[in-house]
């Protein structure tokens, strides 16, 4: 039985990795995680240099999911270089870099700082303010996302995932243009954009005022954007968006995502992906499936 699945070059043991921010840099997981088993561990984002995001509150349960606000709150490229990268390398499993700037200049910035580390892929977070074109998004505008997408392009040694997000209008405009720039694939959805409102206080429950909803209330959403993006564009897709099991992670598949990456469940259960990674074997051996490259965009 064949589970290995292939993201620009790099070959995973298996289809299922973390989501960004949602596993640190997997030392807070090793009690709980063989991270040997995983087929790739997804960074908390990192910048040039130290973000002490959003003040706080910042985090809130919502009906099938939570807001969060925290602002990419990162130590910084120096820190991560020290002290995550060499953690990340005692193990078997692919190490894949989260990216994230204020500026094209940030960003570039830490993908060349990354040039030179042993890391399979980066992931290009265009979910972050522009802070230059008044603080839209990177990734809500379609030239924008090529033209950041052509200049990582240009510096990274390694293959780039642009990660994109849902709070658009045609979620097929952002890949076909990420695409264009270059990018050799693509990752989403990040979070959609929420609110939370305590009747008590009065207040806003969140500091920030809003934040990113994420967890099983954003994954019909989600399976739905990854299949409209998997018949726009050529390049392999890592979905997420809701994932608690195994099942969830098929719909992804079948919608046409290459790999899936479990998030805000590893908060819930923190055995979530591992629990994933079985229950994907095990369907894969009751339903006589040899290969899972035969579930990926099997829905039409």
């Amino acid at each position: 039985m064949n589970t290995k699945v292939m993201i620009a070059g790099v070959e995973l043991k298996n289809p299922v990795m973390t989501a960004s921010g949602t596993f640190g840099s997997g030392a807070e997981y090793g009690d709980f995680v063989d991270l040997n088993l995983l087929g790739a561990v997804v960074t908390k984002g990192v910048s040039n240099v130290a973000w002490d995001g959003n003040p706080t509150p910042r985090v809130a349960e919502t009906y099938g999911g939570m807001l969060n606000a925290i602002g990419l709150q990162n130590p910084g490229i120096d820190v991560f270089l020290k002290r995550d990268i060499p953690f990340l390398k005692q193990y078997d499993t692919k190490i894949i870099v989260n990216v994230c700037g204020h500026t094209l200049e940030e960003y570039c910035e830490v993908v060349e700082r990354l040039s030179d580390e042993e890391i399979d892929l980066l992931e290009i977070n265009i979910s972050c303010p522009n802070v230059k074109e008044g603080g839209i998004a990177f990734g809500q505008n379609p030239k924008m996302v090529e033209q950041i997408t052509t200049e990582l392009k240009k510096r990274a040694a390694q293959p780039i995932i642009m990660k994109l997000s849902p709070n658009v209008t045609d979620i097929t405009e952002i890949a076909k243009a990420a695409q264009a720039g270059g990018a050799d694939a693509l990752s989403l959805i990040n979070t959609l954009t929420g609110m939370k409102i305590d009747i008590n206080r009065r207040a806003f429950v969140l500091a920030n005022q809003t934040g990113g909803l994420s967890g099983p209330a954003v994954k019909p959403i989600a399976v739905r954007m990854v299949y409209q993006t998997a018949h726009a564009v050529t390049i392999p897709i890592i979905g997420m968006g809701g994932i608690c099991n195994g099942e969830d992670a098929l719909e992804f598949l079948m919608a046409g995502a290459t790999a899936v990456a479990v998030g805000t469940a590893n908060f819930m259960n923190p055995y979530a992906t591992i629990d994933t990674i079985h229950e994907i074997e095990t369907y894969m051996k009751n339903k006589k499936v040899n290969d899972i490259k035969e579930l990926i965009g099997c829905i039409h």
